[in-house]
């Protein structure tokens, strides 16, 4: 498998891009997508059984399961990282070694369900508070350590939409693959 085919594997939908002015629109279109994207993996894993949930969506990748618990740990640091954006001033997070993460117990677990149920109660209270961010508030910013670098709420609104959205492809693509890369 050349380079190109394994960074394309890596990233179905490319990598995030943030535009130079991030509009109303980009914001309203991105919480859209952080707000439906539960019941997206619900559906699309509902009736996946245990052989299909091992499968991973490139060589050396995840498993769909991997991918499910992952997103469920990681939308939990983004409404904490958007808390502490709100109520602090320009706080550094802590990242955290999600490819260590993806390797424990629960991350290993066949069943989806309790993942799915924090997807539902996170993007539940991260939309509530998206859609009610005034201006001045997309504007707050985070550092990110690991990256060295300012992001801004309103940004860090599209990267969550993208994640949501790279992790759907994923889990789409470890599905048409049918356990090709195991």
């Amino acid at each position: 498998m050349t380079e190109k085919e394994l960074y394309q594997l890596r990233f179905p939908i490319g990598i995030f891009e943030s535009p130079k002015v991030i509009t109303k629109e980009d914001i309203q279109k991105w919480i859209k997508i952080i707000e439906k994207f539960p019941s997206k993996i619900q559906e699309i894993t509902q009736d996946v059984g245990v052989q299909e949930i091992n499968w991973k969506y490139r060589p050396n990748g995840w498993t769909i399961k991997q991918v499910v618990h992952h997103c469920s740990d990681s939308h939990i640091n983004a409404l904490i990282r958007f808390k502490l954006a709100l109520t602090e001033d320009t706080p550094t997070i802590k990242p955290y070694p999600e490819h260590l993460w993806a390797e424990l117990i629960d991350s290993q677990n066949d069943n989806l369900n309790d993942s799915i149920l924090i997807l539902q109660g996170v993007h539940h209270k991260l939309v509530q508070i998206l859609k009610n961010l005034k201006k001045e508030e997309l504007k707050k910013e985070f550092i990110h350590p690991e990256y060295n670098r300012r992001y801004s709420l309103e940004e860090n609104i599209g990267v969550y939409a993208w994640h949501c959205e790279h992790h759907l492809a994923h889990i789409q693509q470890a599905l048409n693959a049918q356990g090709k890369y195991i």
